[in-house]
């Protein structure tokens, strides 16, 4: 039976808040009589602006706020980029993709260089992630890699003022607030592998709620999915977290997917790279398997000394 009112549950941000009424519009349009509500919360990691997110507690502070609001029956779903939920969700609650990908790459912004290779030696570059810093690292060593945090607009602030010669973000938050002007190129699958589920808008809701999951069945593309299904897979096994620098991604084409992934040091010392390609069908197996052959080539060496790091 489909539900006469909906609670969406967000975090505040501008990119959050565009994401929620993206999905808000697209039910609206499906089901006129439904009333919706949008929930604001400011999260844990909307607060903690200091320090980077591996030393503070990890994704889960995006949205443990959201899942206590379903849990206590404030809200009904949650809107999230997939990137930011943890690999294992709590007990009691479900997650589904929400349309179409978005642009997984990352992008390069900078008000003064083309592309990542133009940057002279010294030249700063701001990221967030552990997961761009092991490969800009690694392919880059003569560049300056320093923390950025804030959203969107407060980071593009923090380059036009001066403090970055260039900055990586999600082409995708970009894209969706209107900022694809500002990216100067897309940072290639060969260089840098995407997070996972990076463009994927995901729903989460409480597990017992058969008519929400009905609702949003319609919007769940089958490519998405099995991307998803397929990432996600590769992070359970490897223990995916914000302080793990950790890619990967998948390419669906028809009934075929290719996955590719990598476990490394923050540092780019070390990585580890692994692909696999199979049927979509499978792509659970696919990402189990491509985690525990990373794993196998060095992958549990990684864990072992990010795990003894202070």
């Amino acid at each position: 039976m489909t539900p006469q009112r909906l609670r969406i549950a967000t975090r505040e941000s501008r990119l959050a808040m565009w994401q929620t009424e993206h999905v808000a519009a697209r039910l609206r349009a499906r089901h006129p009589g439904l009333a919706i509500e949008i929930v604001g919360m400011t999260t844990t990691g909307d607060r903690i602006l200091d320090r980077p997110l591996a030393e503070v507690g990890g994704k889960g502070l995006f949205i443990k706020e959201l899942e206590v609001a379903m849990a206590e029956g404030r809200a009904d779903v949650a809107v999230h980029s997939m990137k930011d939920v943890p690999m294992d969700l709590p007990p009691g609650f479900s997650m589904q993709p929400f349309g179409p990908r978005e642009d997984p790459h990352d992008a390069f912004v900078s008000p003064r260089f083309a592309r990542l290779e133009e940057l002279p030696p010294g030249a700063v570059v701001g990221t967030s992630s552990l997961r761009r810093e092991c490969q800009l690292r690694r392919a880059f060593p003569s560049l300056v890699i320093r923390p950025l945090r804030g959203n969107v607009n407060t980071r593009l602030a923090k380059l036009d003022a001066g403090d970055y010669d260039a900055i990586i973000l999600a082409a995708a938050g970009l894209k969706r607030l209107g900022f694809g002007s500002r990216i100067r190129g897309t940072l290639t699958q060969a260089l840098a592998l995407p997070a996972i589920g990076q463009g994927i808008l995901a729903i989460e809701h409480r597990t017992e709620r058969a008519d929400v999951a009905a609702l949003f069945a319609p919007f769940v593309d089958a490519g998405a999915l099995t991307a998803a299904t397929a990432e996600r897979a590769v992070g359970q096994v490897l223990e995916g977290s914000c302080d793990v620098p950790l890619g990967a991604h998948a390419t669906v084409d028809g009934d075929s997917v290719t996955l590719e992934a990598f476990l490394g040091l923050p540092d780019g010392s070390r990585l580890v790279r692994e692909r696999a390609t199979g049927r979509a069908g499978e792509a659970q197996s696919i990402g189990e398997s491509l985690g525990r052959r990373l794993l196998a080539a060095g992958g549990r060496d990684i864990l072992a000394q990010l795990s003894a790091m202070p």
